[in-house]
């Protein structure tokens, strides 16, 4: 006998209708999607732009801007490289949403295409006895 009653069952059910619903599946693939961009740019910002910002800006590696207060060492560089990270994210979502935006409007003001409905028997049969009778 379950200790819980029928309190647990419903409470099971319930999240059984919630997890499976499709917004809370659309986020979870969002979210899953969402590491996976934010590692590639990750990866852009670490190993292209911020060693050309480096060079840019006279030879400086960003990762290693450190300074001292007392015997703690501040890595104010991996705060800049960070940020950056942060507004090249920003910016690629954005122009993701754009784009998908711009195809959804696209997609809407497609005409659908008409169906030909075919006629049920009745209509066809009603139809016989119009024409037969105008003969």
């Amino acid at each position: 006998m379950n200790p819980y009653g029928t309190k647990a069952k419903g409470l099971v059910e319930e999240f059984k209708a919630f997890a499976l619903k499709g917004n809370v599946m659309d986020l979870a693939v969002a979210v899953v999607i969402g590491g996976a961009f934010g590692k590639i740019v990750s990866s852009l910002a670490n190993n292209i732009i911020m060693p050309l910002a480096g060079v840019a800006a006279g030879g400086v590696n960003f990762a290693e801007l450190t300074f001292n207060v007392g015997e703690a060492v501040i890595g104010y560089g991996v705060f800049i490289q960070s940020i950056i990270d942060f507004t090249i994210v920003a910016i690629g979502i954005f122009i993701a949403i754009k784009i998908l935006r711009s195809l959804q409007k696209k997609e809407e003001a497609k005409p659908e295409k008409e169906k030909v409905v075919e006629p049920t028997e009745e209509v066809k049969l009603l139809r016989e006895i119009r024409d037969a009778l105008s003969k």
